[in-house]
């Protein structure tokens, strides 16, 4: 098969779909790899080692995309990229569909088979493409979160950890998944209070095993989440329903609760926010106000520590990419449920259930049409 992969276009993206070793990978299995000129260098790899491990380099991205069966990206693809995708091309990225409408319209109609990372589901329930990124996002969340409790950054002027004889600061975590457990493990790190909500008991019970009681766990309900964040400086939206919208767990109304100046960070932004004045922002502008809480909702926090995320991200992706490659992706899906599940459109079909209930818009199970 023939496999691309493009320099990443979205505003401050440094990552990139295959590293040099992925290029290697492919190339052994007998696989053409072709990759646009620049396309690691935010990550800190040279084109010279792309060539080194077997890949035909190329300036333009449109001839990748003419010229390949199957395109591996990191981000979902941006509007001045939807007309270079075409039927029965594979496009296997992130995607994050639910809170995108116009991308998933587009994939539709240029009858992409479009595999998405964040919807790789192993039959235990767990997302093995999607946790490295989200270890990643629970722990730069804490980070730039504290940065934006600075007073000159806009925020209280709040030191997380205190000092001897002053009160520590409080950070209240939505969400007891990947991204809630980092980020926990920073915040502890750092010294904060930490609560964490959930609305599994099983789950509570597990943080409250493995953090030895540091942490505090409420169930996530209204009152709870009403309370807690009234308390806190530092909110957290670590909440994910796999596929689907993030669910609006803090509203306008409860912005008037927080302490002014204290700091959310909406890690659900991929998946339109759990917080109702979300919006998403860039690394070069993260961060705006509302009521007088400052709001960082960066839509690719991981790609701001683009080598650590890139080595992260492509050693899980790099598996069911040669196993596509491989069989293709009809035998690959049939075979692999895991594949099966992550397909989000197939020849003009929507097949994650998920999307289509997020814009009220038909949709076929994937077996029905392999």
């Amino acid at each position: 098969m023939k496999i691309g992969c493009v320099k990443e276009i979205k505003k401050h993206e440094y990552r990139v779909g295959l590293t040099p070793s992925c290029v290697a990978a492919y190339a052994a299995r007998g696989h053409e790899v072709y990759i646009q000129n620049g396309a690691g260098e935010g990550a800190g790899f040279e084109d010279a080692e792309y060539a080194a491990a077997g890949a035909i380099l190329m300036s333009k991205p449109e001839d990748i995309y003419g010229f390949c069966q199957m395109i591996v990206k990191v981000k979902e693809p941006q509007p001045s990229e939807y007309p270079l995708l075409r039927e029965g091309q594979i496009l296997y990225t992130y995607l994050h569909l639910a809170a995108d409408e116009s991308q998933t319209k587009a994939l539709l109609h240029n009858r992409v088979t479009a595999i998405a990372y964040e919807t790789i589901r192993l039959d235990d329930g767990s997302l093995p493409c999607l946790a490295p990124m989200s270890e990643i996002a629970g722990r730069l969340s804490v980070q730039e979160g504290a940065k934006y409790l600075e007073r000159p950054f806009g925020g209280r002027g709040i030191l997380l950890g205190g000092v001897p004889g002053v009160q520590r600061g409080k950070v209240a975590i939505l969400g007891g998944g990947v991204v809630g457990t980092n980020a926990a493990k920073i915040a502890l790190g750092m010294g904060a209070e930490v609560t964490i909500l959930d609305v599994r008991a099983s789950r509570l019970a597990y943080l409250d095993d493995v953090f030895h009681g540091a942490v505090s766990t409420l169930y996530s309900t209204d009152a709870n989440i009403r309370r807690v964040i009234s308390e806190s400086d530092l909110v957290i939206g670590a909440v994910l329903i796999p596929g689907a919208r993030a669910p609006k767990l803090i509203r306008r109304e409860h912005l008037g609760l927080m302490k002014k100046r204290s700091v959310i960070v909406d890690v659900a932004v991929d998946q339109g926010g759990c917080v109702e004045t979300t919006r998403p922002t860039t690394h070069d502008n993260p961060i705006y106000e509302v009521d007088g809480i400052i709001h960082y909702c960066v839509a690719n926090m991981p790609g701001a520590v683009a080598l650590t995320s890139t080595l992260a991200l492509t050693s899980t992706t790099l598996p069911f990419g040669l196993e596509i490659a491989e069989k293709g992706a009809e035998a690959a899906c049939r075979e692999n449920p895991a594949i099966r599940r992550g397909l989000n459109t197939y020849k003009g079909h929507l097949t994650c259930k998920e999307v289509a209930l997020a814009f009220n818009m038909p949709w076929t199970e994937a077996e029905q049409l392999l």
